[in-house]
């Protein structure tokens, strides 16, 4: 488990660095996804990662995929709020349709936390690292359908789904890449 962290943005950079640097996470072709949960814990104003899922493999049609936690067991935080799921790719910087389609949402995909009040939204992350060894995170928003890019410590809307399948359209001007 990782944490605790500040900010979503700042558990994303380390998430990204800890889940790429696992055995076949970022070999290519070759390589397999591990997957986690990111979360809040209320007590701490806090973000976690949990422990990592190597569990999956690859489909028939070639695609490689992980087995998201859908279930959390942290002794120490009592009162957590599961926010989504996170994986790696170890090939491409995109979310798949698969990813990105609405049958593949957590539902609800947006809620209010009961104990604070606040409002959620469920979240997907995605981490890849590049050949260059600079780590790429990406985050797709279940309810505002919006993909954005951690850049500088910032997340910055890059793109949005626009249909159930999980179609993408990029936004003017932006790309995968800053």
């Amino acid at each position: 488990m990782m944490g605790p962290f500040k900010t979503e943005e700042e558990m994303a950079g380390a998430a990204c660095e800890r889940m790429t640097s696992q055995p076949g996470a970022s070999n290519g072709a070759y390589g397999f996804e591990y997957c986690a949960l990111h979360y809040f814990a209320v007590e701490d104003e806090a973000f976690f990662l949990s422990y990592l899922s190597d569990v999956g493999g690859t489909s028939a049609g070639g695609a490689k995929y992980c087995e998201i936690p859908r279930a959390l067991l942290d002794v120490e935080h009592k009162d957590v709020v599961i926010l989504g799921g996170a994986h790696t790719h170890p090939h491409s910087r995109q979310f798949s349709k698969k990813d990105m389609s609405t049958r593949a949402h957590w539902l609800p995909v947006r809620f209010v936390d009961p104990s604070t009040g606040r409002i959620w939204d469920r979240q997907l992350m995605m981490f890849l690292k590049e050949k260059t060894g600079e780590c790429r995170a990406y985050i797709y928003n279940n309810s505002t359908r919006i993909i954005s890019s951690l850049r500088e410590g910032k997340w910055v809307p890059i793109a949005r789904a626009y249909t159930d399948a999980g179609d993408i359209e990029m936004l003017e001007g932006r790309d995968w890449l800053p």
